[in-house]
């Protein structure tokens, strides 16, 4: 009897992957797949689109053909700041343009003349910058730069809803996508932002439905079940959000470290110039706080010039754990020593001075910076919110200094590290499923751990 499963197509920048799942939300079957970029009328980077909707259709009807598995539901999680524009015929009428192209300052001057002040903007449409990371301004420069083309656009999507529309036909919108920092959504009325109307871009951007949206048809002849696509990042929080009855804070690090926190009441930094402070959505329009710092690629940079200062083996790093003594001794009269490569922080000195003799004891100080800088996010994204717990994923679960000093600076909280290897995939899998997640969910598909502070001599 084939197994039933649920299929997701999980589309990153760089890695393509497909996942089934079983009913409890086990992986049985996975393959990835990479595609050279192409280029832009512009000579800019950008995603293969032809080449991915090929692959997409021709993957899920290889596995509707198997009598292995007997697929009941699909759905789709991609990154943000990225639209499809198509015509009358549902035709992409321009590439997908990448979200690093750069974006005409005068435009941004120009959008900034009509709709800021900028710190006002920002705040309310919950975003860093003004750039092509904002698929809002993404279209404000299509009508302005582009006017032949933009005349064209029937429909813009947010990619998961191109996604799930090369199986449906059927345009649509949902919140996650609109609220990752696309400049387009007003947190504080909860709806487009008024230059979205004066723009008259509400015309081609369709109807607004619930991330749990499916759709039930016939697909090949079989009865399927379509999700309407997420956000990778709403995703990725779904699981955490579905599982746990306590408000928490998920901190998921990499090259950039985001902390979310999905419970908040103030969703919406009042400080000015805060240009880590961005805003996400869940699946049901609730805003989420969010918190970035570039942490992973800080830590790669720093790293690399230990290594080369020492004269160390690529990757020795790896095998340095926490030693309380040498803890307990650069604290007995800390100092600042590095200054950051790629992050701004007032406590940072004018040069880097490494003012040890060994590379695990310049490595201890370079951990206890990076947490300072990483405690600093964290406290942010709580805020004012009475919050306890405190989540971590991602690269950064295996760092045992990492995780010991974060414990140790964050005494009053319950802090966790997850195994969340599947990541926005199973989120995607769970935001169309019916089934409701209890509180060991986490324990038994991500490796939950407990973590509680050392003991200070």
């Amino acid at each position: 009897m084939a197994l039933k499963v649920t299929a997701v197509f999980d589309i990153g920048k760089t890695n393509k992957k497909f996942f089934l799942f079983d009913k409890d939300f086990k992986e049985v079957y996975k393959e990835y797949i990479l595609f050279d970029e192409i280029t832009d009328e512009d000579g800019h980077p950008t995603e293969n689109l032809p080449a991915l909707q090929k692959w997409l259709k021709s993957v899920f009807n290889k596995i509707l053909e198997t009598k292995e598995y007997n697929v009941e539901a699909i759905n789709f999680s991609s990154y943000g700041a990225s639209l499809v524009h198509l015509d009358e015929n549902g035709t992409p009428i321009t590439p997908l343009y990448n979200y690093t192209k750069p974006l005409d300052e005068a435009l941004v001057s120009l959008f900034l003349e009509q709709y800021g002040p900028k710190d006002e903007f920002l705040k309310i449409t919950g975003c860093s910058d003004l750039s092509m990371l904002n698929s809002g301004l993404q279209l404000y420069w299509l009508k302005h730069s582009k006017p032949e083309v933009f005349k064209k656009i029937k429909y813009s999507l947010h990619l998961p809803q191109y996604l799930s529309y090369i199986f449906t036909g059927i345009p649509v919108s949902e919140y996650t996508s609109i609220g990752c920092h696309t400049a387009l959504w007003d947190y504080q009325k909860k709806d487009y932002h008024s230059w979205v109307y004066q723009e008259e871009l509400h015309k081609i951007l369709p109807p607004i439905v619930s991330t749990e949206t499916s759709i039930n048809m016939n697909y090949n002849g079989k009865r399927i079940k379509i999700g309407v696509g997420i956000h990778d990042s709403s995703s990725a929080l779904l699981p955490y959000v579905r599982s746990i009855n306590k408000k928490f804070v998920l901190v998921s690090t990499g090259t950039w470290s985001i902390s979310l926190n999905p419970f908040t009441d103030f969703p919406i930094s009042t400080e000015n110039n805060e240009s880590d402070s961005i805003n996400y959505m869940r699946i049901n329009g609730k805003h989420v706080k969010a918190e970035r710092l570039f942490l992973g690629n800080e830590y790669k940079i720093q790293v690399k010039n230990l290594t080369e200062y020492f004269g160390a083996s690529p990757g020795y790093h790896r095998s340095v754990k926490f030693d309380f003594d040498t803890f307990f001794d650069i604290n007995k009269n800390f100092k600042y020593c590095f200054k950051w490569d790629s992050i701004i922080d007032k406590n940072m000195p004018n040069e880097t001075t490494i003012a040890y003799n060994t590379f695990e004891y310049a490595y201890h100080q370079l951990m206890i910076e990076l947490v300072q800088l990483q405690i600093k996010s964290i406290k942010k994204a709580i805020g004012n919110d009475k919050i306890t717990r405190v989540y971590i994923d991602g690269g950064f679960t295996d760092n045992d200094l990492f995780i010991k000093l974060l414990s140790h600076n964050l005494r009053d909280k319950k802090l966790r590290t997850t195994d969340a290897s599947l990541g926005s995939a199973l989120g995607a899998a769970i935001a169309i499923s019916d089934k409701k997640l209890n509180s060991k969910f986490l324990k038994n598909n991500y490796a939950l751990k407990k973590h509680v502070p050392f003991i200070i001599k």
